[in-house]
């Protein structure tokens, strides 16, 4: 009967585990190889796309004009800001 088990055994290794077991090893290899170039061709993606922001960005000269008209701006309403609380003070002080 030991021998009828282990022919059984040896059977059943032979005909169904080794050939799932490869099979299960060949689609993980598969898979994993997929996934390899799926990755590579988000990061060619990427750089496309970092070159594309990069043509397409402001400049730092556009920046540096940008700056200077948002800052003159400010400059003005400080200044009618100031000139308005002149005006309260002045008008607060005659009462």
């Amino acid at each position: 009967m030991d021998f009828n088990l282990i022919e059984g055994f040896s059977w059943w290794i032979t005909a169904i585990e080794i050939p799932v077991l490869s099979g299960l090893f060949w689609l993980f290899w598969r898979n994993k190889n997929d996934v390899d170039g799926a990755i590579q061709n988000i990061r060619e993606a990427l750089m496309e796309f970092r070159l594309d922001v990069v043509q397409s960005y402001a400049q730092s000269s556009d920046l540096k004009e940008l700056e200077m008209r948002i800052t003159s701006h400010l400059l003005r309403i400080e200044a009618k800001l100031d000139t308005t609380a002149l005006k309260t003070e002045a008008l607060k002080s005659k009462k």
